[in-house]
């Protein structure tokens, strides 16, 4: 018997009402088990409020003003019928996410008031919620590869493996649970397909980075958006470190691709920054991004140049698994100097400072030393990469902010920083300082977009937006239950290209600290 969308619907209040983290996982496990293998994809994605993978070059384009219009619709003139099937409902949303062209506004709309009206009221709410990607019932991506793992009899790490390899835990879930470990494996790298990025944790010095890694590279690290480049022939496709596709934004770095590089199938890992005579700030560059219209006039007006620092797959072959010595070689065969980011190999503490000094001087923020024999290991931060900044700086998730006063007042001003502790974000400090007036009036109506809850001076948020901050130092805090805070604290740069997911972790800012404490203690300090 085909699955009812309202059986789903109550699994999402059955999770929304239970705190235990073990309860939800049996919850979903259970239910995934008894679904049918087409229901299982779409069942997942639903929950996740996700109703079109990331991994698919389609997006449903449903903001809330055409949820909203397709509600007033279907309350105006639509009667209300029964019984959707998770099948069903899917196939309604796929046609919602194939719409393009002349009338696909007014299609999606209408197809949306289709869909509103053949549901009851309970279902109409989290369908409005996975749509909107607002569901927060308490099913984040972690618990649901545990779900997966459970459902499956499959080791958790296998499932999160699959699920950055693949971008797309729907896939992963149905492989999973109808095609068992063997297929699990076999989902390996594939074009089009983004994977997630590698991330760098932060040395203070290049001193400190040897002391790590030993011999070890050394690259400029640039102000820029991070990009993916995917080639196949005479198709290229550019991807963000967020996995969102940039290829309409950057039409000069396609151009760049397609002139440069001769292999016919790869995956190319760089950075696109801001460039004139000298490095453009990063702000200068995230409002090329954000633009939709007068690309070309946007283009005359930031410059874009691309320096490229990895590659991860070469004519149908995956390269993750090698180490990056061996990866870098073959960049080097196949792109060209000029576009492949400035680096120097050395265990020699001269040599790596006067390197980042060179950085330094040409506009850039310093240096990511990388352990020569490590592989790529997706979507994790680790002490293989190595980000050295003439400041310190740390990505951190603003969970909530306080109503500002005096020439502040009415803008959301004083933000409350968090890092990522487990599943969960840890205030590690606050801060008011570093946004322009238009970035404070930016940051207010995003936060207010995002809300969960308000005090008479306190709105508190959904773990969205990334911050860029600088700080002098890291105390020890009664304040505060991570048990560290940030000295000065100031926002550099709001960071739209990463998630949330790559924050810097309380683990990470602790290791900072006892290692400053350390160093120190050695000098009297």
């Amino acid at each position: 018997m085909p699955t009812s969308l309202i059986s789903l619907v109550s699994l999402c209040k059955e999770i929304e009402s239970t705190r235990s983290r073990k309860k939800k996982v049996e919850l979903l496990s259970s239910f995934l088990k008894r679904l049918d293998s087409s229901e299982i994809k779409p069942a997942v994605l639903f929950l996740l409020g996700r109703p079109v993978p990331e991994s698919e070059s389609r997006a449903l384009h449903v903001g809330y003003s055409t949820i909203a219009n397709a509600l007033m619709v279907h309350q105006q003139h639509l009667p209300v019928e029964m019984n959707l099937t998770i099948h069903e409902f899917a196939s309604m949303i796929s046609k919602v996410a194939d719409a393009k062209g002349g009338g696909s506004r007014k299609f999606r709309k209408d197809h949306l008031s289709g869909l509103l009206a053949r549901l009851t009221e309970e279902e109409k709410e989290y369908v409005v919620r996975s749509l909107s990607g607002d569901m927060r019932i308490g099913a984040n991506e972690g618990i649901m590869i545990e779900a997966i793992a459970h459902a499956s009899s499959a080791p958790v790490e296998e499932i999160r493996m699959a699920n950055m390899i693949s971008g797309d835990l729907g896939l992963v879930a149905e492989t999973a649970l109808t095609r068992g470990r063997n297929a699990i494996k076999a989902l390996g790298v594939n074009l089009f397909v983004p994977l997630k990025p590698m991330l760098a944790e932060t040395a203070r010095s290049t001193d400190e980075a040897l002391k790590i890694l030993g011999k070890a590279a050394f690259e400029f690290k640039f102000d820029g958006v991070r990009v993916q480049i995917h080639k196949s022939g005479e198709v290229v496709r550019i991807f963000s470190r967020r996995l969102t596709e940039l290829t309409s934004s950057l039409p000069d770095v396609v151009e760049m691709v397609l002139k440069s590089i001769p292999a016919q199938s790869v995956i190319l890992e760089g950075e696109a920054i801001g460039f004139r005579d000298r490095p453009l700030p990063f702000q200068e560059l995230m409002r090329r991004m954000m633009r939709c219209h007068q690309i070309d006039e946007m283009m005359k007006l930031v410059p874009v140049k691309l320096f490229l620092f990895d590659i991860l797959f070469l004519e149908g072959r995956s390269l993750i698994d090698k180490p990056y010595v061996d990866r870098w070689r073959i960049l080097q065969e196949i792109v060209p100097s000029e576009l492949i980011a400035p680096r120097i190999v050395t265990d020699d503490r001269e040599e790596a400072r006067n390197f980042f000094e060179r950085s330094l001087s040409e506009g850039h923020e310093g240096l990511v030393a990388k352990n020569l024999l490590s592989p790529y290991v997706i979507g994790r931060r680790g002490r293989h990469w190595l980000k050295i900044k003439n400041c310190m700086t740390l990505d951190l998730v603003i969970i909530g902010a306080d109503w500002g006063y005096g020439r502040r007042k009415g803008w959301l001003s004083d933000y409350y920083l968090a890092a990522m502790s487990g599943n969960d974000f840890e205030i590690v400090g606050k801060t008011f300082k570093g946004l322009t007036d238009d970035e404070f009036k930016w940051m207010t109506n995003s936060l207010l977009s995002i809300k969960i809850k308000e005090t008479a001076r306190t709105v508190f948020v959904e773990p969205k937006i990334v911050v860029e901050v600088a700080f002098d130092e890291i105390q020890k805090s009664p304040r505060y239950r991570s048990g560290v805070a940030l000295r000065f604290a100031r926002i550099k740069s709001i960071r739209n290209d990463k998630s949330p997911e790559e924050a810097d972790t309380l683990e990470t800012i602790k290791r900072l600290y006892e290692e400053r404490y350390k160093a120190m203690s050695q000098f009297g300090g």
